[in-house]
Protein backbone atom coordinates (compact mmCIF):
# COMPACT_ATOMS: atom_id res chain seq x y z
CA UNK A 1 0.00 0.00 0.00
CA UNK A 2 1.49 3.33 -0.98
CA UNK A 3 -0.26 5.89 0.83
CA UNK A 4 -3.39 5.98 3.14
CA UNK A 5 -6.32 8.35 0.90
CA UNK A 6 -7.20 11.41 2.29
CA UNK A 7 -11.03 12.02 2.50
CA UNK A 8 -12.77 15.43 3.08
CA UNK A 9 -15.89 14.82 3.96
CA UNK A 10 -19.09 17.70 2.96
CA UNK A 11 -22.43 16.86 4.66
CA UNK A 12 -25.76 17.68 2.96
CA UNK A 13 -28.86 17.77 5.18
CA UNK A 14 -30.89 17.73 2.25
CA UNK A 15 -33.13 13.92 3.13
CA UNK A 16 -34.21 11.72 0.14
CA UNK A 17 -37.04 8.79 0.73
CA UNK A 18 -37.00 6.17 3.60
CA UNK A 19 -36.30 2.39 1.54
CA UNK A 20 -38.69 0.20 2.04
CA UNK A 21 -37.28 -3.43 3.15
CA UNK A 22 -33.68 -2.75 2.25
CA UNK A 23 -31.29 -5.57 1.32
CA UNK A 24 -28.90 -6.13 4.13
CA UNK A 25 -26.14 -3.49 4.59
CA UNK A 26 -22.41 -3.96 4.08
CA UNK A 27 -19.23 -2.18 5.53
CA UNK A 28 -17.13 -1.42 1.81
CA UNK A 29 -13.17 -0.63 2.13
CA UNK A 30 -11.02 1.54 0.29
CA UNK A 31 -7.25 1.24 -0.13
CA UNK A 32 -6.36 0.93 3.83
CA UNK A 33 -9.29 3.24 5.31
CA UNK A 34 -12.82 1.38 6.23
CA UNK A 35 -15.29 4.21 5.45
CA UNK A 36 -17.26 4.13 9.23
CA UNK A 37 -20.66 4.08 7.65
CA UNK A 38 -22.83 1.79 6.46
CA UNK A 39 -23.50 1.57 2.42
CA UNK A 40 -26.85 -0.03 1.49
CA UNK A 41 -26.14 -2.32 -1.38
CA UNK A 42 -29.68 -0.90 -3.47
CA UNK A 43 -29.61 1.59 -6.39
CA UNK A 44 -28.06 4.04 -3.56
CA UNK A 45 -24.42 3.66 -4.24
CA UNK A 46 -23.06 5.33 -7.13
CA UNK A 47 -19.42 5.96 -8.18
CA UNK A 48 -17.81 8.60 -9.95
CA UNK A 49 -14.34 9.32 -11.49
CA UNK A 50 -14.86 12.51 -12.57
CA UNK A 51 -12.96 15.18 -10.83
CA UNK A 52 -11.65 12.01 -8.12
CA UNK A 53 -15.06 12.70 -6.43
CA UNK A 54 -16.16 9.52 -4.59
CA UNK A 55 -20.20 9.63 -3.95
CA UNK A 56 -22.52 7.27 -1.45
CA UNK A 57 -25.44 8.21 -1.56
CA UNK A 58 -27.33 7.56 2.03
CA UNK A 59 -31.12 6.41 3.01
CA UNK A 60 -31.32 9.53 5.09
CA UNK A 61 -27.94 11.44 3.91
CA UNK A 62 -25.70 12.33 0.79
CA UNK A 63 -22.27 12.43 1.82
CA UNK A 64 -19.36 13.72 -0.64
CA UNK A 65 -16.26 12.89 -0.44
CA UNK A 66 -13.12 14.18 -2.57
CA UNK A 67 -10.12 12.64 -2.78
CA UNK A 68 -7.39 14.72 -2.25
CA UNK A 69 -4.73 12.81 -2.97
CA UNK A 70 -5.17 8.71 -4.67
CA UNK A 71 -2.13 6.47 -5.23
CA UNK A 72 -3.53 3.01 -5.39
CA UNK A 73 -2.08 0.17 -6.08
CA UNK A 74 -2.79 -2.48 -8.41
CA UNK A 75 -4.16 -4.79 -5.67
CA UNK A 76 -6.51 -1.41 -4.61
CA UNK A 77 -7.65 -0.91 -7.96
CA UNK A 78 -8.49 -4.40 -8.01
CA UNK A 79 -10.29 -3.81 -4.74
CA UNK A 80 -12.49 -0.98 -5.66
CA UNK A 81 -13.09 -2.43 -8.91
CA UNK A 82 -14.52 -5.65 -7.04
CA UNK A 83 -16.57 -3.71 -4.86
CA UNK A 84 -18.23 -2.24 -8.65
CA UNK A 85 -19.25 -5.44 -9.37
CA UNK A 86 -20.78 -6.37 -5.87
CA UNK A 87 -24.43 -6.25 -7.33
CA UNK A 88 -23.82 -8.28 -10.41
CA UNK A 89 -22.47 -11.01 -7.76
CA UNK A 90 -25.55 -11.10 -5.75
CA UNK A 91 -28.07 -10.77 -8.61
CA UNK A 92 -27.70 -14.10 -10.31
CA UNK A 93 -30.21 -14.30 -13.30
CA UNK A 94 -31.83 -17.41 -13.02
CA UNK A 95 -30.86 -20.16 -15.39
CA UNK A 96 -33.22 -20.74 -18.67
CA UNK A 97 -34.72 -23.91 -19.11
CA UNK A 98 -31.97 -25.16 -22.03
CA UNK A 99 -29.06 -24.38 -19.26
CA UNK A 100 -31.06 -25.93 -16.47
CA UNK A 101 -31.12 -29.16 -18.09
CA UNK A 102 -27.26 -29.03 -19.33
CA UNK A 103 -25.97 -27.60 -16.17
CA UNK A 104 -23.38 -29.55 -14.11
CA UNK A 105 -26.20 -30.21 -11.39
CA UNK A 106 -28.76 -31.56 -13.73
CA UNK A 107 -25.68 -34.07 -14.46
CA UNK A 108 -25.16 -35.09 -11.07
CA UNK A 109 -28.95 -35.81 -10.19
CA UNK A 110 -28.97 -37.85 -13.62
CA UNK A 111 -26.22 -39.95 -12.09
CA UNK A 112 -28.41 -40.09 -8.62
CA UNK A 113 -31.52 -41.16 -10.66
CA UNK A 114 -29.54 -44.37 -12.22
CA UNK A 115 -27.57 -45.11 -9.02
CA UNK A 116 -31.26 -45.05 -7.01
CA UNK A 117 -32.68 -47.01 -10.22
CA UNK A 118 -30.31 -49.61 -9.51
CA UNK A 119 -30.71 -49.67 -6.04
CA UNK A 120 -34.43 -50.63 -6.04
CA UNK A 121 -33.84 -53.03 -9.00
CA UNK A 122 -31.80 -55.02 -7.43
CA UNK A 123 -33.95 -54.83 -4.35
CA UNK A 124 -36.68 -56.49 -6.25
CA UNK A 125 -35.23 -58.50 -7.96
CA UNK A 126 -35.21 -61.03 -5.15
CA UNK A 127 -39.52 -60.25 -4.61
CA UNK A 128 -39.49 -62.11 -8.30
CA UNK A 129 -36.70 -64.77 -7.46
CA UNK A 130 -37.82 -65.87 -4.02
CA UNK A 131 -41.18 -67.88 -6.30
CA UNK A 132 -38.81 -70.19 -8.18
CA UNK A 133 -36.22 -70.29 -4.86
CA UNK A 134 -39.02 -71.78 -2.48
CA UNK A 135 -40.64 -73.89 -4.96
CA UNK A 136 -36.85 -75.36 -5.70
CA UNK A 137 -35.87 -75.53 -2.31
CA UNK A 138 -38.57 -76.40 -0.67
CA UNK A 139 -39.51 -73.73 1.31
CA UNK A 140 -42.87 -72.41 3.00
CA UNK A 141 -43.96 -68.63 2.94
CA UNK A 142 -43.31 -67.57 6.02
CA UNK A 143 -39.65 -68.62 5.54
CA UNK A 144 -39.73 -66.95 2.18
CA UNK A 145 -40.81 -63.64 4.24
CA UNK A 146 -37.67 -64.71 6.51
CA UNK A 147 -35.41 -64.13 3.24
CA UNK A 148 -37.34 -61.59 2.11
CA UNK A 149 -36.30 -59.58 5.84
CA UNK A 150 -32.61 -60.25 5.92
CA UNK A 151 -31.70 -57.54 3.60
CA UNK A 152 -33.85 -55.31 6.21
CA UNK A 153 -31.43 -56.87 9.08
CA UNK A 154 -28.69 -54.61 6.85
CA UNK A 155 -30.70 -52.10 6.28
CA UNK A 156 -31.75 -51.02 10.20
CA UNK A 157 -28.12 -50.20 11.24
CA UNK A 158 -26.23 -48.74 7.63
CA UNK A 159 -28.31 -45.21 6.89
CA UNK A 160 -27.41 -43.73 10.36
CA UNK A 161 -23.98 -44.57 9.86
CA UNK A 162 -24.27 -43.56 6.37
CA UNK A 163 -25.70 -40.28 6.97
CA UNK A 164 -23.02 -39.35 9.46
CA UNK A 165 -20.20 -41.04 7.29
CA UNK A 166 -21.62 -38.49 4.43
CA UNK A 167 -21.35 -35.80 5.98
CA UNK A 168 -18.01 -36.33 7.04
CA UNK A 169 -16.61 -37.78 3.72
CA UNK A 170 -19.10 -35.88 1.01
CA UNK A 171 -21.53 -37.98 -1.06
CA UNK A 172 -19.43 -38.91 -4.06
CA UNK A 173 -16.92 -41.21 -1.68
CA UNK A 174 -19.42 -43.09 0.33
CA UNK A 175 -22.11 -43.42 -2.60
CA UNK A 176 -19.35 -44.71 -5.02
CA UNK A 177 -18.70 -47.39 -2.04
CA UNK A 178 -22.17 -48.26 -1.52
CA UNK A 179 -22.86 -49.10 -4.95
CA UNK A 180 -19.96 -50.99 -5.47
CA UNK A 181 -21.02 -52.99 -2.30
CA UNK A 182 -24.40 -53.80 -3.20
CA UNK A 183 -23.14 -54.55 -6.86
CA UNK A 184 -21.28 -57.58 -5.27
CA UNK A 185 -24.03 -58.90 -3.31
CA UNK A 186 -26.32 -59.02 -6.11
CA UNK A 187 -23.90 -60.77 -8.20
CA UNK A 188 -22.91 -63.32 -5.32
CA UNK A 189 -27.36 -63.89 -4.84
CA UNK A 190 -27.04 -66.97 -6.88
CA UNK A 191 -23.85 -68.18 -5.51
CA UNK A 192 -24.83 -67.94 -1.82
CA UNK A 193 -28.70 -69.26 -3.00
CA UNK A 194 -26.78 -72.49 -3.97
CA UNK A 195 -24.16 -72.66 -1.32
CA UNK A 196 -26.44 -72.49 2.04
CA UNK A 197 -28.82 -70.56 3.29
CA UNK A 198 -26.53 -69.04 6.11
CA UNK A 199 -24.59 -67.20 2.60
CA UNK A 200 -27.98 -66.18 1.05
CA UNK A 201 -29.46 -64.42 4.29
CA UNK A 202 -25.60 -63.06 4.48
CA UNK A 203 -25.61 -61.53 0.77
CA UNK A 204 -28.78 -60.35 1.38
CA UNK A 205 -27.63 -58.48 4.85
CA UNK A 206 -24.95 -57.05 2.83
CA UNK A 207 -27.06 -55.29 0.21
CA UNK A 208 -29.33 -53.94 2.82
CA UNK A 209 -26.01 -52.66 4.92
CA UNK A 210 -24.88 -51.25 0.86
CA UNK A 211 -27.98 -49.89 0.25
CA UNK A 212 -28.78 -48.00 3.29
CA UNK A 213 -26.42 -45.20 2.44
CA UNK A 214 -28.23 -44.46 -0.63
CA UNK A 215 -30.93 -41.95 0.29
CA UNK A 216 -28.57 -40.10 2.91
CA UNK A 217 -26.45 -39.72 -0.15
CA UNK A 218 -28.90 -38.19 -2.76
CA UNK A 219 -30.41 -35.61 0.46
CA UNK A 220 -26.38 -34.55 0.98
CA UNK A 221 -25.80 -33.77 -2.62
CA UNK A 222 -29.26 -32.27 -3.47
CA UNK A 223 -28.58 -29.98 -0.28
CA UNK A 224 -25.44 -28.73 -1.81
CA UNK A 225 -26.00 -28.73 -5.28
CA UNK A 226 -30.24 -27.70 -5.79
CA UNK A 227 -31.38 -23.94 -4.27
CA UNK A 228 -34.65 -24.29 -2.18
CA UNK A 229 -36.63 -23.50 -5.59
CA UNK A 230 -35.44 -26.35 -7.61
CA UNK A 231 -34.98 -28.89 -4.69
CA UNK A 232 -38.78 -30.55 -5.03
CA UNK A 233 -38.60 -31.26 -8.76
CA UNK A 234 -34.98 -32.58 -8.38
CA UNK A 235 -36.23 -34.81 -5.77
CA UNK A 236 -38.95 -36.18 -7.90
CA UNK A 237 -36.41 -36.72 -10.74
CA UNK A 238 -34.28 -38.77 -8.44
CA UNK A 239 -37.02 -40.76 -6.90
CA UNK A 240 -38.61 -41.70 -10.21
CA UNK A 241 -35.09 -43.39 -10.91
CA UNK A 242 -35.82 -45.20 -7.62
CA UNK A 243 -39.28 -45.78 -8.63
CA UNK A 244 -38.42 -47.12 -12.23
CA UNK A 245 -35.86 -49.23 -10.87
CA UNK A 246 -38.50 -51.41 -9.25
CA UNK A 247 -40.51 -51.42 -12.97
CA UNK A 248 -37.37 -52.54 -14.54
CA UNK A 249 -36.55 -55.16 -11.90
CA UNK A 250 -40.24 -55.94 -12.19
CA UNK A 251 -40.40 -56.42 -15.53
CA UNK A 252 -37.14 -57.46 -16.78
CA UNK A 253 -36.35 -60.38 -13.52
CA UNK A 254 -38.81 -63.12 -15.65
CA UNK A 255 -37.85 -62.38 -18.50
CA UNK A 256 -33.86 -63.03 -17.85
CA UNK A 257 -34.57 -65.77 -15.72
CA UNK A 258 -36.34 -67.64 -18.61
CA UNK A 259 -33.33 -66.99 -20.70
CA UNK A 260 -30.45 -67.39 -18.39
CA UNK A 261 -32.00 -69.25 -15.25
CA UNK A 262 -32.21 -67.55 -11.89
CA UNK A 263 -28.96 -65.89 -12.15
CA UNK A 264 -29.79 -64.45 -15.39
CA UNK A 265 -31.30 -60.85 -13.44
CA UNK A 266 -28.83 -60.98 -10.44
CA UNK A 267 -25.42 -61.12 -12.78
CA UNK A 268 -26.90 -58.54 -15.36
CA UNK A 269 -27.61 -55.73 -12.51
CA UNK A 270 -24.47 -56.34 -10.87
CA UNK A 271 -22.61 -55.46 -14.02
CA UNK A 272 -24.40 -52.69 -14.72
CA UNK A 273 -23.82 -51.53 -11.30
CA UNK A 274 -19.99 -52.06 -11.20
CA UNK A 275 -20.00 -49.90 -14.75
CA UNK A 276 -22.21 -46.98 -13.09
CA UNK A 277 -19.40 -46.87 -10.24
CA UNK A 278 -16.85 -45.70 -12.78
CA UNK A 279 -18.70 -42.98 -14.65
CA UNK A 280 -19.70 -41.90 -11.32
CA UNK A 281 -16.08 -41.76 -9.72
CA UNK A 282 -14.67 -39.89 -13.25
CA UNK A 283 -17.62 -38.01 -13.73
CA UNK A 284 -19.08 -35.66 -10.40
CA UNK A 285 -17.99 -33.91 -7.26
CA UNK A 286 -19.42 -34.00 -3.59
CA UNK A 287 -19.79 -30.30 -4.02
CA UNK A 288 -19.97 -27.54 -6.76
CA UNK A 289 -16.61 -26.10 -5.50
CA UNK A 290 -14.90 -29.35 -6.08
CA UNK A 291 -15.79 -29.97 -9.50
CA UNK A 292 -14.01 -29.14 -12.51
CA UNK A 293 -16.35 -29.09 -15.31
CA UNK A 294 -18.65 -26.94 -14.09
CA UNK A 295 -19.19 -23.56 -15.48
CA UNK A 296 -18.27 -20.09 -13.59
CA UNK A 297 -21.73 -19.12 -13.86
CA UNK A 298 -23.06 -22.00 -12.57
CA UNK A 299 -20.89 -21.89 -9.93
CA UNK A 300 -22.14 -18.54 -8.88
CA UNK A 301 -25.91 -19.39 -8.94
CA UNK A 302 -25.37 -22.64 -6.93
CA UNK A 303 -23.57 -20.18 -4.02
CA UNK A 304 -25.65 -17.54 -4.26
CA UNK A 305 -29.06 -19.50 -3.86
CA UNK A 306 -27.56 -22.51 -1.73
CA UNK A 307 -27.78 -21.91 2.33
CA UNK A 308 -25.53 -25.28 2.94
CA UNK A 309 -22.24 -24.46 2.84
CA UNK A 310 -19.18 -26.41 1.31
CA UNK A 311 -16.78 -27.77 3.81
CA UNK A 312 -13.12 -27.04 3.83
CA UNK A 313 -10.66 -29.74 4.41
CA UNK A 314 -10.00 -27.60 7.99
CA UNK A 315 -13.79 -27.67 9.19
CA UNK A 316 -13.87 -31.19 8.12
CA UNK A 317 -11.17 -32.31 10.36
CA UNK A 318 -12.86 -30.53 13.43
CA UNK A 319 -16.20 -31.16 12.55
CA UNK A 320 -18.31 -33.65 15.04
CA UNK A 321 -17.99 -36.78 14.21
CA UNK A 322 -21.42 -37.49 15.80
CA UNK A 323 -24.07 -35.47 15.61
CA UNK A 324 -26.11 -34.03 18.50
CA UNK A 325 -28.91 -36.30 18.70
CA UNK A 326 -30.14 -35.12 22.19
CA UNK A 327 -30.54 -31.72 20.84
CA UNK A 328 -32.33 -33.24 17.62
CA UNK A 329 -34.46 -35.45 19.04
CA UNK A 330 -35.67 -32.69 21.94
CA UNK A 331 -37.17 -30.88 18.26
CA UNK A 332 -40.97 -31.32 17.54
CA UNK A 333 -40.04 -31.07 13.89
CA UNK A 334 -37.91 -33.94 14.35
CA UNK A 335 -40.52 -36.11 15.33
CA UNK A 336 -42.92 -35.29 12.71
CA UNK A 337 -40.39 -36.04 9.92
CA UNK A 338 -39.46 -39.65 11.78
CA UNK A 339 -43.29 -40.38 11.99
CA UNK A 340 -43.91 -39.33 8.41
CA UNK A 341 -41.10 -41.38 7.45
CA UNK A 342 -41.87 -44.03 9.01
CA UNK A 343 -45.30 -44.87 8.02
CA UNK A 344 -44.16 -43.99 4.73
CA UNK A 345 -41.81 -46.59 4.47
CA UNK A 346 -43.57 -49.31 6.48
CA UNK A 347 -46.16 -48.64 3.47
CA UNK A 348 -43.68 -48.98 0.85
CA UNK A 349 -41.29 -51.47 1.67
CA UNK A 350 -44.70 -53.97 2.69
CA UNK A 351 -46.21 -52.97 -1.15
CA UNK A 352 -42.66 -53.49 -2.76
CA UNK A 353 -41.33 -56.42 -1.49
CA UNK A 354 -45.17 -58.53 -1.22
CA UNK A 355 -46.77 -57.21 -4.61
CA UNK A 356 -46.00 -60.11 -7.01
CA UNK A 357 -46.52 -62.59 -4.45
CA UNK A 358 -49.88 -61.11 -3.96
CA UNK A 359 -51.04 -61.47 -7.78
CA UNK A 360 -49.68 -64.97 -7.71
CA UNK A 361 -51.17 -66.43 -4.65
CA UNK A 362 -54.60 -64.17 -4.36
CA UNK A 363 -55.86 -63.96 -8.09
CA UNK A 364 -53.28 -67.09 -8.95
CA UNK A 365 -52.02 -65.26 -12.48
CA UNK A 366 -48.36 -66.49 -13.43
CA UNK A 367 -45.04 -65.10 -12.38
CA UNK A 368 -44.47 -63.24 -15.75
CA UNK A 369 -48.00 -61.93 -15.53
CA UNK A 370 -47.52 -60.61 -11.41
CA UNK A 371 -44.29 -59.06 -12.72
CA UNK A 372 -46.13 -57.28 -15.29
CA UNK A 373 -49.41 -56.17 -12.68
CA UNK A 374 -46.85 -54.64 -10.28
CA UNK A 375 -44.25 -52.72 -12.16
CA UNK A 376 -47.18 -50.48 -13.53
CA UNK A 377 -47.82 -48.59 -9.93
CA UNK A 378 -44.08 -48.12 -10.06
CA UNK A 379 -43.42 -46.47 -13.15
CA UNK A 380 -46.60 -43.82 -12.65
CA UNK A 381 -45.38 -43.26 -9.08
CA UNK A 382 -42.09 -41.64 -11.27
CA UNK A 383 -44.20 -40.02 -13.33
CA UNK A 384 -46.31 -38.23 -10.70
CA UNK A 385 -43.52 -37.63 -8.47
CA UNK A 386 -41.90 -35.52 -10.81
CA UNK A 387 -44.79 -33.60 -11.61
CA UNK A 388 -45.83 -33.35 -8.03
CA UNK A 389 -41.96 -31.63 -7.41
CA UNK A 390 -42.26 -29.21 -10.24
CA UNK A 391 -46.24 -27.96 -8.87
CA UNK A 392 -44.46 -27.69 -5.46
CA UNK A 393 -41.67 -25.14 -6.35
CA UNK A 394 -44.37 -23.50 -8.27
CA UNK A 395 -46.19 -22.90 -5.39
CA UNK A 396 -43.16 -21.56 -3.79
CA UNK A 397 -42.26 -19.66 -6.64
CA UNK A 398 -45.61 -18.11 -6.23
CA UNK A 399 -45.28 -16.96 -3.00
CA UNK A 400 -46.89 -20.15 -1.18
CA UNK A 401 -44.56 -20.41 2.48
CA UNK A 402 -42.66 -23.41 1.78
CA UNK A 403 -44.15 -24.83 5.45
CA UNK A 404 -47.77 -24.52 3.78
CA UNK A 405 -46.38 -26.07 0.72
CA UNK A 406 -45.15 -29.34 2.46
CA UNK A 407 -47.72 -30.10 4.49
CA UNK A 408 -50.01 -30.21 1.15
CA UNK A 409 -48.03 -32.09 -0.49
CA UNK A 410 -47.47 -34.72 2.39
CA UNK A 411 -51.24 -34.57 2.91
CA UNK A 412 -52.12 -35.80 -0.43
CA UNK A 413 -49.20 -38.42 -0.15
CA UNK A 414 -51.19 -39.82 3.09
CA UNK A 415 -54.77 -39.39 2.69
CA UNK A 416 -54.74 -40.52 -0.95
CA UNK A 417 -52.87 -43.40 -0.37
CA UNK A 418 -55.61 -44.90 2.51
CA UNK A 419 -58.66 -44.28 0.09
CA UNK A 420 -56.88 -46.01 -2.03
CA UNK A 421 -55.69 -49.38 -0.37
CA UNK A 422 -59.31 -49.26 1.07
CA UNK A 423 -60.54 -49.36 -2.41
CA UNK A 424 -58.18 -52.22 -2.91
CA UNK A 425 -60.24 -54.31 -0.67
CA UNK A 426 -63.22 -54.46 -2.83
CA UNK A 427 -61.13 -56.16 -6.42
CA UNK A 428 -62.29 -58.96 -7.41
CA UNK A 429 -59.75 -58.97 -10.68
CA UNK A 430 -56.05 -58.49 -10.71
CA UNK A 431 -56.57 -55.53 -13.65
CA UNK A 432 -58.49 -53.65 -10.89
CA UNK A 433 -56.09 -54.34 -8.30
CA UNK A 434 -53.20 -53.05 -10.12
CA UNK A 435 -55.24 -49.83 -10.86
CA UNK A 436 -56.12 -49.40 -7.21
CA UNK A 437 -52.61 -50.13 -6.74
CA UNK A 438 -51.39 -47.85 -9.21
CA UNK A 439 -53.55 -44.67 -7.69
CA UNK A 440 -52.29 -45.64 -3.60
CA UNK A 441 -48.57 -45.98 -5.16
CA UNK A 442 -48.97 -42.89 -7.40
CA UNK A 443 -50.02 -40.42 -4.72
CA UNK A 444 -47.40 -41.64 -2.75
CA UNK A 445 -44.80 -39.86 -4.65
CA UNK A 446 -46.36 -36.80 -2.92
CA UNK A 447 -44.74 -37.59 -0.37
CA UNK A 448 -41.49 -36.99 -1.85
CA UNK A 449 -42.61 -33.44 -1.83
CA UNK A 450 -43.30 -33.51 1.58
CA UNK A 451 -40.89 -35.35 4.48
CA UNK A 452 -37.68 -35.96 2.52
CA UNK A 453 -37.16 -32.41 1.02
CA UNK A 454 -37.36 -31.07 4.40
CA UNK A 455 -34.54 -33.74 5.67
CA UNK A 456 -32.68 -30.90 3.23
CA UNK A 457 -32.68 -28.37 5.27
CA UNK A 458 -30.56 -29.33 7.49
CA UNK A 459 -27.65 -31.75 6.56
CA UNK A 460 -27.52 -33.70 9.72
CA UNK A 461 -31.16 -34.54 9.44
CA UNK A 462 -30.43 -37.11 6.36
CA UNK A 463 -29.29 -39.52 10.04
CA UNK A 464 -33.40 -38.82 10.72
CA UNK A 465 -33.84 -40.98 7.27
CA UNK A 466 -31.97 -43.38 8.64
CA UNK A 467 -33.88 -43.74 12.16
CA UNK A 468 -37.08 -43.36 10.80
CA UNK A 469 -36.98 -45.17 7.91
CA UNK A 470 -35.92 -48.18 10.45
CA UNK A 471 -38.84 -48.09 12.70
CA UNK A 472 -40.99 -47.96 9.21
CA UNK A 473 -39.47 -51.60 8.54
CA UNK A 474 -39.52 -52.88 12.03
Amino acid sequence: MNSPIALNRHHSTNPIPILQNPKPYKSYKFSNVKLPCTIFTNSFKTFSSLNNRFTVKFPYKTRNFELNRLRASSNDAQSIAGTSSFDDQNEVREPSFLEFITSERVKVVTLLALALALCNADRVVMSVAIVPLSLSHGWRQSFAGVVQSSFLWGYMISPIAGGTLVDYYGGKVVMAWGVALWSLATFLTPWAAETSVLALLAVRMLLGIAEGVALPCMNNMIARWFPQTERARVVGLAMAGFQLGSAIGLTLSPILMSQGGMSGPFVIFGLCGFLWVLVWVSATSSTPEQSSQISAYELRYIQNKVAVPSLSKNEKNTREVIPPFRRLLSKLPTWSLIVANSMHSWGFFVILSWMPIYFKTIYHVDLREAAWFSAVPWSVMAVVGYFAGFWSDMMIQRGISVTLTRKIMQSIGFIGPGIALIGLTTAKSPLLASAWLTVAVGLKAFSHCGFLVNLQVNILCTLLLGISANIGHL
